[in-house]
């Protein structure tokens, strides 16, 4: 059976080559081609990908990113849609789902939302489910970086604290939008907030995510 990540996997590589290398992303000054290339080096490069969360190594991750960018992006789209190499920790398919499966859902977004044209996309039940619930072991990291107290919900009612504090905020959406929205992508994300003016405006700006 088919695991989330593998599904989101080969969707992604579908929409970066639809796009083409040189469409907009969600990402700050990324072009597709280099979101392309930050999920390769990601997977294939540790001695780069380490520069993601070591500020020492950012001068080598750059130097890498920028030859992988450089390659033809075709060759790009193969490697992601063929996955890591064997030897590759995530080539084991439970490391997969567990460290590619958001990875690549906010990846997708990020190309999907970029485009005027973009609807919101239908995701089932067992997916939905599967997001939340890196929401709720993941959600305090990603949302350390808030100004104010974040409080998630599902429409359904089910609630995740990601930042304690006050004045607090409460964002309901479904658990991809809330993912977009405590990655970063606030502005792209179908969320509504409740909380006073102030906290929310302060919310919609932060930095909020892993980087």
């Amino acid at each position: 059976m088919s695991t989330h990540a593998k599904r989101e996997r080969l969707l992604l590589a579908d929409l970066l080559e639809a796009a083409g290398p040189d469409a907009p992303t969600l990402c700050d000054g990324w072009l597709t081609r280099d979101l392309a290339a930050h999920v390769v080096v990601r997977e294939r490069r540790p001695d780069a990908a380490a520069g993601m969360m070591l500020t020492a190594l950012n001068d080598r991750l750059e130097r890498v990113q920028a030859e992988y960018v450089a390659k033809p992006y075709e060759e790009l789209i193969q490697l992601i849609r063929t996955g890591p190499p064997k030897m590759s920790p995530y080539g084991i398919k439970q490391l997969d789902e567990v460290a590619n499966t958001v990875e690549f859902y906010i990846h997708t977004e990020d190309v999907r939302r970029a485009q005027p044209d973009w609807t919101p996309r239908e995701v089932d039940r067992v997916f939905a489910d599967t997001l939340w619930s890196r929401l709720e072991k993941g959600g305090r990291l990603m949302g350390r970086k808030s100004p104010v107290g974040l409080v998630l919900r599902r429409p359904d009612g089910q609630t995740a604290v990601a930042h304690r504090g006050t004045p607090v905020v409460t964002a309901t959406g479904e658990p991809g939008e809330l993912l977009l929205f405590l990655s970063g992508r606030q502005e792209a994300a179908r969320v509504e907030l409740e909380g006073e003016k102030e906290a929310i405006d302060r919310v919609r700006g932060a930095k909020l995510g892993l980087a």
